[in-house]
């Protein structure tokens, strides 16, 4: 069993504990950002022996600091929630790669390879290049990904209310 983190609202909160599990719900997906989240459902499909199709529910593997803001909006009233899984429930990811995927940009490992793509001499297609955000050593030893403390997040597709371990009540910074 893994520990990670997940933010939700108080009610997706209240909806998960009427139902005995959460998932996510794609009324809070901005509509530029819906592309990019059926991408990373299918790599979950792809990926994730036991992923049976829902919206992903992200998770952290670091707990989050809840006195900074980009949690939410200002003033919403959520829950940051421990949840323990299995580890092969969850699909990891670096945080700042996965950036690439929502501004539909290609994803370099190094200069050169940025420059190639540019002149549309790449090997890889923009949507290959995407994968390399779980490649998370690689990422680490890339020239151009290596220049900070990786920041992992992962996905799964639903947390059952007996996985949670702690509840922690919050108004968004």
């Amino acid at each position: 069993m893994a520990t990670f983190w997940t933010n939700q609202t108080i009610e997706a909160w209240n909806e998960a504990l009427n139902k005995g599990y959460l998932v996510g719900n794609p009324d809070y997906i901005w509509e530029e950002f819906k592309e990019p989240y059926h991408w990373m459902m299918e790599q979950m499909k792809k990926r994730l022996h036991y992923y049976n199709g829902e919206y992903p529910i992200w998770v952290w593997t670091e707990k989050p600091d809840l006195r900074r803001s980009g949690h939410f909006n200002r003033g919403t009233y959520a829950v940051r929630l421990q949840v323990e899984m299995p580890s092969e429930h969850v699909l990891l990811s670096d945080f700042d790669a996965w950036h690439m995927v929502l501004n539909d940009g290609f994803l370099p490992l190094t200069w050169e390879e940025d420059e190639l793509y540019d002149k549309g001499q790449s090997k890889r297609t923009k949507e290959e290049s995407w994968e390399r955000i779980f490649e998370l050593e690689q990422l680490r030893k890339s020239e151009l990904w290596n220049n900070s403390e990786q920041w992992l997040q992962g996905v799964t597709g639903r947390v059952n209310i007996k996985q949670v371990k702690k509840v922690t009540e919050f108004i968004a910074k």
